[in-house]
């Protein structure tokens, strides 16, 4: 799990929607290869598991609001975006055997 990363939650679940049901494995070489900014610590957060990936989902984290000064003495508000990355791992034995594999 990471925790307030400094990705929009939007952003970061395009790279979860690419990993989610594969093989750990195939999952790291893909996160590799991606150019997303987003790929780097969701390939770090994945980089501690050891078996396949069956659950992964991003929620939004708290919003950094920051003020951009504009014409006429007016201020806009800039929304910095967080989000809170988990990914889920099952051994895939286990799964297939009826215990339910998740860790």
């Amino acid at each position: 799990m990471a925790r307030y990363v400094r990705v929009t939650p939007r952003k970061a679940r395009r790279v979860v929607d690419m990993i989610r049901g594969m093989p750990a494995e195939e999952a790291q070489a893909v996160l590799s290869f991606a150019p997303q900014a987003a790929s780097a610590p969701v390939r770090k957060v994945l980089a501690s598991a050891v078996a396949n990936v069956s659950r992964a989902w991003v929620d939004e984290g708290p919003t950094l609001k920051r003020f951009r000064p504009r014409a006429q003495g007016r201020g806009y508000r800039i929304l910095k975006r967080t989000s809170h990355i988990t990914v889920i791992v099952s051994d895939e034995n286990k799964a297939s055997n009826g215990r339910g594999g998740t860790r």
